[in-house]
């Protein structure tokens, strides 16, 4: 007689947004008993699996413990499901660094200056950078009439003017971050939905 398997989880993937990282999963369907589930990681280097503070959850997801979540780290992540002494097989991920393969956000435009030529835009950035980070911002604007043409502005502050605009004309603009990681890779962040102030009249 063979004994019974557990199915393993389907559907595993990591979600990493503004380097915040976290595994998911589908549910294991069982007839009775509810279903445990325990991740592991070992880093690129190591042949040893640590856990990660999912052990036993009844979650279908399991957020990357600080040591996990360094940048530039691959990591190799694995998952099983558990019910009483029956254990499914391990599935396994493949590798992951968060520098590459995280989604950044659009930045927060926190404030927006009319004056009659220009927009002066002051934003803060969608993650919380390291020190050293090379992040720039892509200002996208155009005069907001039925023929768009779009500038674009390269931006390494959070503070900039968008200069030589009409007076009291309606202008939109939409912002993205860039981010050069160590290997020369460039992140693209996700653009910010458009804005639209009139200049000042003179």
């Amino acid at each position: 007689e063979t004994s019974p398997r557990l199915p393993a989880p389907t559907n595993v993937e990591i979600y990493s947004h503004n380097f915040q990282s976290l595994l998911r999963w589908s549910p294991v369907p069982v007839e009775n008993g509810s279903v445990l589930y325990t991740a592991q990681y070992r880093t690129g280097f190591y042949e040893e699996w640590s856990g990660m503070g999912c052990a036993q959850t009844p979650q279908t997801q399991c957020g990357f413990p600080p040591e996990v979540s360094r940048r530039r780290w691959t990591v190799l992540l694995r998952l099983r499901a558990e019910l009483g002494a029956l254990t499914s097989p391990w599935v396994h991920t493949p590798p992951f660094v968060v520098d590459r393969n995280t989604t950044l956000g659009p930045p927060r435009v926190k404030s927006v200056s009319v004056s009659p030529g220009s927009l002066l835009i002051s934003l803060s950035p969608p993650f919380a950078p390291e020190p050293g980070d090379p992040l720039q911002y892509l200002v996208s604007y155009w005069e907001n009439t039925t023929s768009a043409t779009v500038t674009k502005l390269n931006e390494s502050k959070t503070l900039f003017q968008i200069g030589n605009l009409k007076e009291s004309t309606l202008y939109c603009f939409s912002v993205q971050v860039q981010l050069k990681i160590y290997s020369g890779h460039l992140l693209q962040g996700e653009q910010s939905d458009p804005e639209c102030h009139r200049t000042a009249l003179s």
